[in-house]
């Protein structure tokens, strides 16, 4: 029961005493993955960007400082309703002036028109979804055709010592299923690299929008090493 009450406050952390430990256990754990994951994204100065599940909002942050230019944009999915106050408070200089806005919702309903986000970037985020084929399908109708990509960082070694702890139970953390279901939803190029940052590795997952083929062709995962 306990375990399943963290993996809930992880996928969903609620205010209180175990939302604030899991708020202070992702400042501390995640900012390595976030502030690759933004470095990895090549965001230009006027990109139109997406961070899915921005919980503290540490990527968000990384993210704002590269949008220089005045049609630079930021937008910020999560949903957590006390993730949002509380990244909405990190980003209360840059949320007045415009360049960055906070939704709280699903993945399966992003408040976005069609084709408008240059790039989308997300940590430890995916294995929490309703469904993984429900949100790689929204992500993809926000993407810009042609141009976007969407990275994903996440720990495998990490997330396996979790799953042997307790946590994580009834969700679908291997990147595999992740990776088949972006297929499934059209994304091209879809491919997982290994890195490491600091000394400790990790691995990204890259996807890119091509909505010229839809054409119902197949699309192979690519593992690099």
């Amino acid at each position: 029961m306990l375990f399943d009450h963290l993996t809930k406050q992880l996928g969903k952390p609620r205010q209180g005493p175990w939302g604030w430990m899991v708020k202070t256990f992702l400042e501390r754990k995640s900012r390595l993955l976030e502030v690759n994951a933004v470095k990895l994204c090549d965001i230009q100065p006027e990109s139109v960007v997406l961070e899915v599940g921005f919980e503290p909002g540490l990527g968000l942050q990384e993210a704002a400082k590269r949008l220089t230019l005045p049609k630079g944009k930021l937008y910020g999915l999560d949903y957590s309703e006390y993730m949002y106050h509380v990244a909405s408070r990190r980003l209360q200089p840059d949320i007045q002036t415009g360049k960055v806005t906070l939704f709280h919702g699903s993945v399966e309903q992003i408040p976005l028109e069609d084709n408008v986000v240059d790039r989308v970037f997300h940590c430890n985020c995916y294995y929490f979804w309703p469904t993984l084929q429900s949100g790689c399908r929204e992500i993809y109708r926000v993407m810009k055709p042609g141009i976007g990509l969407m990275v994903t960082k996440l720990s495998v070694e990490y997330l396996k010592k979790l799953v042997v702890a307790g946590l994580l139970r009834d969700t679908k953390w291997p990147p595999e299923l992740y990776m088949a279901a972006l297929c499934e939803t059209r994304f091209v190029d879809v491919c997982m690299e290994h890195k490491q940052d600091e000394g400790k590795p990790f691995q990204a997952i890259f996807a890119r929008v091509n909505k010229a083929r839809m054409c119902g062709l197949p699309t192979s995962i690519i593992w690099v090493c």
